[in-house]
């Protein structure tokens, strides 16, 4: 792969990339609700104090004080310019940041061990709200629609034999809201899996608990119908010597926005943060990550990788690492590495570290984007490998290092020939 650029982006700069229908460099144009903007700002009014858990920090300044809030009135209607959303068309959200989500959830069926506890339960019920509280819009929207929520709990000590998997299939575009609880209680250790699957427009909230001395895996694929809408706003909480893996995929979907958050409470935690996604013609893929080191000894590690392929289809990464001023000895790294394998893709990368302390082991990031390597190619090419085999195999060889780090042999051979489907395209 050739890169592109190897340096954090700037916000602002000047893309070399087309732009997508309907974007200006600023963000998604809104006229007329956006005729007075004249700036988007980096946080605002949402970076102030607030009842709710959030407004420490900075105001216009610090990751630690963006807005938490339950209640969707805390936050302003969107308009595009704002900096958590100005890469989103928000046309295409079908009315989650703005209707009321009345419209039946996705079913949820969960198959895994006898151990394993599954409950649906109300609104009220005390383990809602544990792992974190909603941090935009949407999630606030979802937040007050919801009705019910399923709660997998692995029993303490428990070591799972097989995964858990989850399957949440969507009948209706009727915008919706779904909310989905993971807890793995101390020195248990489990792999769940989230499949998303059919037609859905939908607003999701996920909360991972990863209690004291767990191991934890998180799979959240999407492989959506062509005309689903998913805002899922998916937040762990790592305690004492925890460790969580979370894997994203995203395939499907017509706009999917995925925002994994994970928050270390107690020395000794684990994270790793792993994203595959692959965007056709006209499918826009957004993943915005966060991880807060708010406790000292910590480590985390983020690989994000994309393909992508046709006018209009368009990646968005953004990772946030905040190092608070307590968190003493963190390791962490984040990377964001893009394809582009056609004219008329674009994809937007933008890695951000903040450091409270010196007092580290070790912090960077990376963010490349590129086309394929012509030397790659040729080296292929004259060993007798035909152009588009050869092609397959460097996406393949490309993409495949977010794969085998499931470690789910059923999930990697389904990822693979997913993949497979997707090159095929590029033929036709």
């Amino acid at each position: 792969m050739t890169d592109i650029t190897t340096e954090k982006a700037r916000i602002g700069a000047p893309s070399a990339q087309p732009f997508i229908d309907g974007f200006t460099e600023e963000g998604e144009s809104l006229s007329p609700i956006n005729a007075n903007a004249s700036k988007a700002p980096l946080a605002g009014d949402s970076a102030k104090s607030h009842s709710h858990g959030g407004g420490e920090g900075i105001p216009d300044s610090s990751r630690a004080g963006r807005l938490t809030s339950y209640s969707l009135a805390d936050f302003k209607p969107l308009t595009g310019l704002e900096e958590d959303w100005r890469f989103t068309p928000l046309k295409r959200l079908r009315g989650l940041h703005s209707d009321v989500l009345s419209g039946a959830a996705p079913a949820v069926t969960v198959t895994g061990p006898d151990a394993v506890v599954v409950e649906t339960v109300g609104r009220d019920d005390q383990r809602i709200g544990a792992a974190g509280i909603p941090e935009d819009r949407v999630s606030a929207n979802a937040w007050e629609n919801f009705a019910a929520a399923t709660v997998i709990t692995v029993p303490a000590e428990f070591e799972a034999d097989t995964e858990i998997t989850v399957d949440i299939v969507g009948a209706s575009t009727d915008p919706a809201a779904q909310h989905v609880v993971i807890v793995a209680q101390k020195f248990s250790k489990s792999v769940v899996v989230l499949n998303h699957s059919g037609s859905a427009v939908v607003s999701e909230n996920v909360e991972i608990i990863v209690e004291d001395g767990a191991s934890l895996t998180v799979v959240s694929l999407q492989e959506w119908n062509e005309d689903a809408v998913h805002a899922s706003s998916q937040q762990a909480k790592i305690g004492r010597d925890a460790k969580l893996k979370h894997v994203m995929v995203s395939l499907g979907g017509d706009l999917v926005r995925v925002t994994p958050s994970a928050r270390f409470t107690a020395t000794g935690g684990e994270a790793e943060l792993f994203g595959l996604y692959f965007a056709d013609a006209g499918q826009h893929l957004e993943q915005r990550l966060f991880v807060d080191h708010a406790v000292a000894n910590c480590k985390s590690n983020v690989l994000y990788k994309g393909a992508l392929q046709g006018r209009n289809a368009h990646a968005v990464w953004v990772g946030d690492v905040l190092i608070r001023k307590e968190a003493e000895g963190t390791d962490t790294y984040e990377a964001n590495r893009n394809l582009l394998l056609t004219e008329g893709a674009r994809a937007d990368s933008v890695p951000n570290l903040e450091i409270e302390t010196g007092l580290i082991e070790g912090a960077g990031h990376a963010s490349a984007t590129g086309r394929l390597d012509d030397e790659h190619l040729f080296y292929l090419m004259a060993r007798g490998i035909p152009e588009n085999v050869a092609r397959r195999l460097v996406v393949r060889g490309f993409l495949n290092e977010i794969i085998q780090q499931i470690k789910v042999p059923s999930i990697e051979e389904r990822l693979t020939d997913a993949v497979e489907r997707e090159l095929a395209l590029t033929e036709n």
